[in-house]
């Protein structure tokens, strides 16, 4: 048996060898080669996800994925110990901005955990929202996810705010900069959203593919056809010429669209950003 996996590991390893022994010209030109990979079946889906989600990250900045600043779930400085707890239980998150006078004014970030402790004292002395705040780190939006990223996992940090000359534009977490390489992580607090057009940054919204045209044009004040196809989802795939995976993009209808989403079947979600407001 251990010859019999031997074998097949090195038909494998050949397979994929003869593959790429022609060095590609660019990155397309490795896409491309990865693909035909997953086509033989030398290379996973999944996989293949992760790679090309690893390849395009280094071309995102950190204001196409953040959550701006409206949708922040905030800790006041002066809240009492029962409200941040309530807080904390109805958003589901575990790391929370803490402000002063308003979101410009970022103190430090609060661990839902570090509250442990205090919540154990039914009598809840001692608690100084000060005592247990982490230091804040500020980035700027132009910075690329990849640098962030290995920011991140050197400073052992999870979470920034974003930043631009006039304040306070968003935050971002390492879970948000993961999810460009591997595709949505959901846990048990996630709950699905029921917009099917949703805001992200400054001019930039995620666009599910079941999305009916008539709703993107009364949203969007355009006027998109809808004899042909009921959809989103449908325009864009005619658009494409052609099933797109997840990361290919296209100029359309004056917006830049990427794929976010997709499987051998259908794209899913959809990224729509403002032509000329990169």
């Amino acid at each position: 048996m251990a010859k019999a996996q031997s074998t097949s590991g090195s038909s494998w390893f050949k397979q994929f060898k003869q593959l790429i022994s022609k060095a590609p010209a660019d990155r397309h030109g490795l896409i491309e080669i990865l693909r035909e990979s997953e086509n033989r079946n030398l290379l996973d889906p999944d996989i293949l996800i992760m790679i090309e989600g690893a390849l395009y990250v280094s071309d995102l900045k950190v204001s196409d994925v953040m959550v701006p600043k409206v949708q922040m779930t905030v800790i006041q400085s002066n809240a009492s110990l029962h409200d941040i707890i309530l807080t904390v239980v109805d958003s589901g998150h575990s790391r929370f901005p803490v402000i002063g006078g308003d979101t410009n004014e970022i103190l430090g970030i609060l661990l839902a955990k570090d509250l442990l402790s205090y919540y154990a004292d039914p009598e809840q002395r001692g608690f100084d929202l000060k005592d247990i705040m982490r230091p804040v780190v500020f980035i700027p939006e132009s910075k690329r996810l990849n640098v962030l990223l290995r920011e991140f996992r050197v400073k052992r940090n999870h979470m920034a705010i974003v930043v631009d000359e006039y304040g306070v534009t968003g935050l971002i977490t390492i879970e948000d900069v993961l999810e460009e390489i591997v595709g949505e992580i959901e846990d048990e607090t996630d709950i699905e959203e029921e917009d099917n057009i949703s805001p992200r940054g400054k001019n930039r919204y995620t666009v599910k593919a079941i999305t009916p045209i008539d709703e993107f044009n009364e949203i969007f004040k355009t006027d998109l056809n809808t004899k042909e196809y009921d959809t989103i989802g449908g325009l864009i795939v005619e658009a494409f010429g052609h099933l797109p995976k997840r990361g290919e993009t296209l100029d359309y209808a004056g917006f830049n669209v990427k794929v976010l989403k997709s499987d051998r079947r259908r794209i899913q979600l959809l990224r729509f950003t403002r032509s000329g407001q990169e």
